[in-house]
């Protein structure tokens, strides 16, 4: 871990008796290859930065303050800082920092030593294969526009004055890419991909290109969609998407303020009787696990709907006060901001089928292939969602054409009721969750033909 835990501990030490202190300290190293022609490395780049982040309590008020540098004379004086931005803060009955629990943590391997072990040489190599890959996968393919390697190196440390000691490193590699196909009306269609592991052993340099490849060429001959109500196919990584923003509904700062359809719901069915979802930081094989949150309290499994039954929310110890519940481990936060509620690894139980089985008994479907808006087509507080969307139809259990410049519209707190189906074809995603396909009824399909 290095000096870290030591750095935050001496910062801490400028606490008083009267105040409550969290110091959050982090260092990353982040490299990026981009790659262009085969035997042209376009950008190199290599950064290392660190944070320290620090909130003082005292009499109903909080204080922040952030530095981008380890030096001692700007570090020494961050607590003092924090203290007089206090003075200024509005009273709030809410703020504190964290307190031990009680729940015991359980280790989790985040790291990989191959990240810092691997030569740029290599790393370069990865990304060139890729480029290379993504070109011979198919005559169409007319360029790469992105061929991309990337890896993360991070440790952080938080302490606080009421006893919280965590200190956390991770590693993730990653290797993305945009290919441009060429249309049979004379346009380019574009197809991407991803894949992240710990190290870069783990990354597939031939599935990301034949993804990427095959997501453009499926769209090839795509028009708009004639408006109906299809079935709507999620393959994971959608399922993902659209799983997370119901997630992130659950927060429990949305509900303190008001801001969820599903606030005051708990033990009523708000979902399809086949989703159980809920928050898993302790499961190692999710990307984004975890030990500790972002005050430094134990990761624990997080129940969110079971059997279609809204369990509760996801709460740091802010929000918990704010509804006289304990903090369920779900702090996220960075060295620069302070905690907030979030689901770090979001998990879904498999029930049966998959993606081939889901299309095979559909006669009338749509199966995603892009989704386009989500952030300005969502409204978070009603629910009420309208987004663009790619993806081919489906007739009598075939794909058939595709279409795009669709719409999908609906109602979130309808649409989870609407899950018609839940597969058992678990993909752990580079985002860190682990979910399976989904097939939904009842959304709109919108278009001009």
């Amino acid at each position: 871990m290095g000096d870290l835990p030591e750095l935050a501990r001496a910062i801490l030490a400028g606490a008083t008796d009267a105040e409550s202190v969290e110091v959050c300290v982090g260092r990353a190293v982040e490299t990026t290859v981009r790659v262009h022609g085969g035997v042209v490395v376009e950008s190199l780049t290599t950064a290392e930065s660190h944070g320290v982040g620090v909130r003082v309590v005292v009499g109903g008020r909080e204080g922040v303050a952030h530095a981008g540098s380890f030096d001692a004379d700007v570090v020494d004086g961050l607590v003092a800082e924090a203290r007089d931005n206090a003075v200024f803060a509005e009273p709030d009955e809410r703020v504190g920092i964290a307190a031990p629990d009680g729940v015991a943590v359980v280790p989790v391997d985040r790291s990989d030593d191959s990240v810092a072990a691997t030569s740029i040489d290599d790393k370069i190599a990865l990304a060139r294969d890729l480029e290379a890959a993504a070109l011979a996968a198919d005559p169409r393919v007319r360029g790469v526009r992105t061929a991309i390697y990337g890896d993360t190196r991070s440790e952080t440390a938080i302490v606080n004055t009421l006893g919280i000691a965590a200190s956390t490193t991770a590693t993730v590699a990653s290797l993305s890419t945009s290919v441009l196909v060429d249309d049979i009306d004379g346009g380019t269609r574009t197809g991407g991909a991803v894949d992240a592991a710990r190290g870069p052993a783990g990354l597939d340099v031939a599935k990301v290109a034949d993804l990427a490849v095959g997501r453009g060429l499926q769209l090839l001959g795509a028009g708009p969609p004639a408006t109906g109500r299809p079935l709507v196919v999620l393959e994971p990584r959608f399922a993902a998407t659209v799983l997370s923003i119901i997630a992130g509904m659950l927060s429990g700062e949305r509900v303190v303020k008001g801001r969820t359809p599903f606030a005051d719901r708990v033990g009523e069915e708000v979902a399809a009787g086949l989703l159980t979802m809920f928050d898993d930081p302790t499961d190692a094989d999710s990307l984004t696990a975890a030990a500790t949150d972002g005050e430094g309290l134990a990761c624990r499994p997080v129940p969110l709907i079971t059997d279609g039954i809204l369990r509760g929310f996801l709460h740091d110890s802010r929000s918990g006060r704010g509804l006289g519940v304990a903090s369920t481990g779900s702090a996220l936060r960075s060295v620069r901001g302070g905690p907030t509620p979030g689901h770090r690894s979001l998990h879904v139980a498999p029930r049966s089928g998959d993606l081939d089985a889901f299309v095979g008994d559909i006669d009338d479907g749509l199966l995603v292939a892009s989704l386009q808006g989500l952030h300005s087509g969502v409204n978070a507080v009603s629910g009420d969602l309208s987004v663009g969307v790619e993806g081919v139809m489906i007739r009598n259990g075939e794909l058939a054409e595709p279409i795009r410049e669709g719409t999908l519209a609906g109602a979130i707190p309808r649409m989870v009721h609407d899950i018609v189906s839940v597969g058992a074809d678990l993909e752990r995603q580079p985002g860190g969750a682990i979910v399976p396909s989904l097939v939904i009824d009842g959304l709109t399909l919108g278009g001009g033909g």
